[in-house]
């Protein structure tokens, strides 16, 4: 397909997008990866402006966008949404028609709060005149799950047709931490024919409407989804395995009693003896931060398995390819 066909598209679910447009991200971010391995310059974006509005921490999406954009020759503007007027009542029109008129592209966090993220920014994009990018919100993230596909390419090959990745809860002390990346690996994984086995105990529930995209996903892509409540169950003979946390969706809006609920669960880590059950060349992967010790013992996110800095890398070029697609950069 021609790339200048995806500029000015947003990007606010992988779902949003055909398999064949994920391909040609896919493709610019290898492409990339090599011209920055190389030294090669690849201003795409000269002169281009990214405006970043942040309504949760980050570390990886922050820097991945912000050195990706001034890579392709632009600049991104990091925007701490309580040191801006969206504290004070901006509005999702406001920041979608002014930001337009400022730059060439939007991107927004917004995922600590279920059902209103997604809605925001795409209340957003429906005023704005240049692309959206989500950067992480309730329902997906889009620019991370990218990134974890292109990292299980680069270690297992094109043909992922019935991999079998095992996506799992797993007990964390620190917050109630968003349900996007196991929803968004749960609608994208499926379309590319893997067999995604998804595992929590009752009660850490996907969002229902989520799980309704993701079988349709399946169904379209030839890969499957099957749920199981037993952590040991989901990692048998699995190819890759994701275990990371996320809370509660009935509990979400009173933290302390989440945590508490969990706290059932704290055998519910990713360690050598659940490894074990896996297949001796499965990978673990986590989008990171892993809560070490909780969700996972040091013995394997250090251990030869793991590849989280190789997904950790490809943020920057899965950022800079959707960057240089949306915003219309050349081909």
């Amino acid at each position: 397909m021609e790339r200048q066909a995806l500029a000015g598209r947003d990007f606010i679910e992988t779902i949003d997008w055909s398999v064949e447009e994920i391909e040609e991200a896919l493709s610019l971010a290898s492409e990339l990866k090599e011209k920055f391995k190389r030294g090669e310059p690849h201003r795409l974006l000269p002169d281009k402006t990214l405006f970043m509005l942040f309504l949760d921490k980050s570390t990886r999406t922050r820097n991945a966008f912000e050195a990706g954009m001034t890579q392709l020759g632009g600049h991104a503007h990091y925007l701490d949404a309580e040191k801006t007027q969206v504290a004070h009542g901006d509005s999702p029109k406001d920041m979608g028609v002014i930001l337009s008129r400022y730059g060439h592209g939007i991107a927004v966090r917004h995922d600590l709060i279920p059902y209103e993220g997604n809605p925001y920014m795409r209340d957003i994009a429906r005023h704005a005149e240049v692309p959206m990018i989500n950067l992480q919100c309730d329902v997906d993230h889009p620019t991370q799950t990218l990134a974890d596909l292109m990292t299980i390419r680069e270690h297992r090959g094109q043909g992922l047709k019935g991999l079998r990745v095992a996506v799992s809860w797993a007990y964390a002390p620190s917050y109630a931490k968003p349900l996007s990346v196991p929803q968004g690996l749960c609608t994208l994984l499926p379309r590319f024919g893997m067999d995604v086995v998804l595992a929590h105990p009752r009660g850490w529930d996907l969002m229902p409407e989520v799980l309704k995209k993701a079988d349709r996903a399946a169904a379209e892509g030839g890969g499957s989804i099957s749920i199981t409540d037993d952590m040991d169950a989901a990692f048998e003979d699995a190819d890759v395995v994701y275990p990371k946390s996320w809370g509660n969706l009935e509990l979400f809006r009173d933290e302390s009693a989440a945590l508490a609920a969990s706290r059932r669960y704290q055998d519910w880590i990713c360690d050598a003896r659940r490894m074990s059950l896996a297949k001796p060349e499965a990978l673990y992967m986590h989008c990171l931060p892993a809560d070490r010790g909780n969700e996972v013992a040091d013995e394997v996110i250090d251990g030869p398995q793991s590849v989280v800095y190789d997904e950790a890398e490809n943020r920057l070029h899965t950022g800079k390819a959707l960057m240089a697609l949306t915003m219309g950069g050349p081909a």
